[in-house]
Formats: C-alpha cells, structure tokens, sequence
C-alpha cells in the first residue's frame, strides 16, 4: 500500500509537470499543415502512443513505434501481433496491422500496414451540380530492420510502399526511413529519425507529389523503476516548421497504466491493460476540431525471449511429507544473461524469500517453506516471479504464480449415517 501510494503521487507530479511543460510551449501553426501530402501517415499516432502527446522517438518500442523511428523496435523481446483502429470523424478510419519478430544476432525484423479510408465525398461539376460521390482509400506498407550496435546504441531503417487512390485515379510510391537509439544511462534515452528519404512521390494524374522529409527528435526519462515515463519531442517539416510534443506514462499496477500528453494541436490521454503475460489492450483519444478521435489497440505476445517457471508441487507442507516444492526454471534473453531472481512475496506483497545470482539461471531450485533467516513460514498462499535480465539491461519476467504452504491436516466432516 505505501509503494503504491508512492506511486500514485509521483502520477500526479509528473502530470503537473507535462500540464505546465503544454502551457510553456509555443504554439504551432496548424493551418499551414492541412492537405501535405502523406499527412494521414505523418500525423498518425497509435492508441499508446497518442496517450503521451506522440512523443515517441526515443522509446519506439512496439510494432507501431517503426512509424516515429525504426531503431526502437530492438527493445521487442517476444514476437508480437498487434491490431489497432482508429475512428475520425465523417466515417473515416485507419485501421492497422503490425507484426515484430526479434532476433538475437541478426536484425529484428517488423512489418505494418496502414488503411486510411474516407467517407463518401460529393462530386460535381463545374456549376456545382451533383455527380454522385467518391471515396478515398490509402495503404502503407512498411517494412523494418533493426539493428543493436552495442550495448548503447542501435540502428534501424524503415522501406515504405504507399498506395493512394482517389475515383479512378490511383498511384504508388516507394520512400525509406532512418532512425538512431541512443541510451544515455539506465534512465535516460535519446532518439532521432529522418522519415521520407527520398520519396515516396506519387503522380495521381499530372503533378508529382513527394511526401516531405522530416526530422523527429526527442528525450525519454524513466522513473520509478522503469514504471513511469516523460517524454518530449521536436518533429520539424518543410511547411508546418517545427512542432513539439510532450507526455507521461506511470504503470499504476503491472497491469493498469495511465497516460497523459500533449501533441501540436491539444491534449491527449490514455490508458493499457494487461489482461495477462500475453495479452493488452490500449486505449488513446486526442481532440479534434471536429470532435474526439478514439483508438484502439490489441497486442498478442508469444515465443521469442522469455522466462517462465512453476512450481511443482503446488501445494506442500514442510512438516510433512511433500516437505519441498521444487521451481522449474527457463529462460531465453535476447543478450547475454546477466543475472536473474526468483522472488516469493506473502499475501502482504512483502518479499519473504529470494534467489538470485548472475549468469543463467539454474534448471530448478528447491524451497522448503522458510525465510532467508531460515524461520517456518505460516501456512498460506504465496505468490513468486522470475525475472531474468541480460546484459543490454532488457528484461524478461515470468507471469507470477502462486503456491500454497499447508500443514493443518485433512479439513471437513465426515458424514455418520444411522441406521
């Protein structure tokens, strides 16, 4: 109770600060940015992203986090499959597809897909007469490779195929991204790209239209152990000039975070929930002028670097005759394997017993039901995780489990019939 209070107090500094860090910022102006083209692409941000204000290119650590810089996507540990929608306004919508899988000694590897599809618009003529209505569809493929140097830095690249097709008129163009990681300490991240190298550039009837180069800069902070997160980020285009962004992450419980943020045009907000080791669900909104724009996301986690263990037996008493239980351990880091810890916390959240060491964990080890001090533990549930961490400081943790030390005997009535 007194970590998580701590932990809700620190949410509250932090998003004082953000609010007063939106109200310090200059204001950028936004009509000069409407109908560039590739907007759609360029302004879009992802349900967890969008919740800290888009202020993403020195974390990108999510399928979708190629979109701001392709270098963060080394962070990945385990593949993952993520869905996302996206509801605007008119009936239009973005909807989405990103798949990851990591690599330990080649480049991890990552593909997206983008759907922009607009409402019905009305056509006319040149006396304004009614022609019917069109639609506009665009589609974004990208492609990404990333790629840890050293223990610091990391590299990426983005190729990027775009479709447009407005009526009959349709065009495809071709461009690339670059993008640089550069963790600084244990708590502190820079990141940097440049999106639209050399096109894509699109002819729909007569013109050439190239999607404009920008360049996206930013600083990430993590607190409380890795649990909270600021963020600020500059983007600057040929056009809108430069933009900033600004947001904050705290993970309230392993499975609840909250975001709040502010991008170049108003506040934004969020939350995830872990629903297991698996699986998330992301929720970002953002204002508009023309009302509130909703996201949301789905990811599925599987394979790839992890840990896990169980305990067998589950249930065991050290006055009897299951005296022990015995940990069944595995692991698989990305790096190196530093160290690693097994914890076992009582109904309290107070770590009673801990092993540990460097290097790979054991296959197995054996707990006969005391503290470190050696004292019987009373009878009751406890619950134990395993945390694994390599040598890049990424770190893996098992799904936490449960198991129950007992030494009262057998427990109920015994039914006397009379005859």
């Amino acid at each position: 109770m007194k970590r998580m209070n701590q932990i809700i107090r620190t949410a509250v500094v932090a998003v004082i600060g953000v609010v007063a860090l939106v109200y310090a910022l200059p204001a950028a102006a936004q009509s000069q940015t409407n109908g560039m083209p590739g907007e759609w692409l360029s302004r879009y941000a992802g349900a967890r992203a969008v919740g800290f204000g888009g202020a993403y290119v020195a974390t990108a650590d999510a399928p979708f986090g190629a979109l701001w810089n392709p270098a963060g996507l080394h962070q990945v540990s385990q593949n993952e499959l993520h869905f996302e929608t996206s509801r605007y306004f008119e009936d239009t919508s973005i909807n989405g597809v990103g798949f990851v899988v990591p690599a330990r000694r080649f480049p991890t590897l990552g593909i997206t897909m983008l759907s922009l599809n607009s409402g019905s618009f009305e056509r006319t003529d040149e006396l304004n007469a009614s022609l019917g209505e069109f639609s506009e569809t665009d589609l974004a493929f990208v492609l990404t490779a990333s790629k840890r140097v050293n223990n610091r830095l990391s590299l990426g690249t983005n190729v990027k195929i775009v479709r447009q097709q407005v009526e009959e008129f349709s065009a495809t163009g071709v461009g690339a991204d670059l993008g640089v990681r550069y963790i600084l300490t244990s708590q502190l991240s820079v990141g940097a790209s440049v999106l639209n190298i050399a096109g894509p550039t699109m002819t729909l009837r007569a013109a050439n239209e190239s999607f404009p180069v920008e360049l996206r800069g930013g600083v990430a902070y993590r607190f409380l152990g890795g649990r909270g997160m600021l963020s600020t980020e500059v983007d600057h285009r040929n056009g809108p000039g430069a933009t900033f962004r600004v947001g904050s992450e705290v993970w309230l419980h392993e499975s609840m975070a909250i975001r709040l943020g502010h991008d170049y045009e108003s506040a934004t907000g969020g939350f995830s929930y872990r629903a297991n080791q698996a699986m998330r669900f992301d929720y970002g909104v953002s204002n508009h002028e023309l009302g509130l724009v909703h996201r949301v996301g789905m990811s599925y986690q599987f394979g790839g670097f992890f840990a896990d263990s169980h305990a067998s037996p589950r249930v065991f008493s050290p006055m009897g005759e299951r005296s022990v239980t015995k940990f069944h351990i595995k692991a698989r880091t990305k790096d190196e394997t530093k160290d690693w810890s097994l914890e076992i916390r009582d109904k309290h959240g107070e770590t009673v017993r801990r092993f540990g060491g460097l290097g790979v964990p054991p296959a197995h080890v054996m707990w006969d039901g005391k503290d470190g001090a050696g004292m019987t533990l009373p009878d009751g549930v406890y619950h134990y995780r395993l945390t694994v961490r390599d040598n890049a400081n990424r770190v893996v943790r098992a799904e936490e489990k449960s198991v129950e030390i007992t030494t009262a005997g057998p427990q109920g009535s015994v039914p006397v019939i009379i005859e």
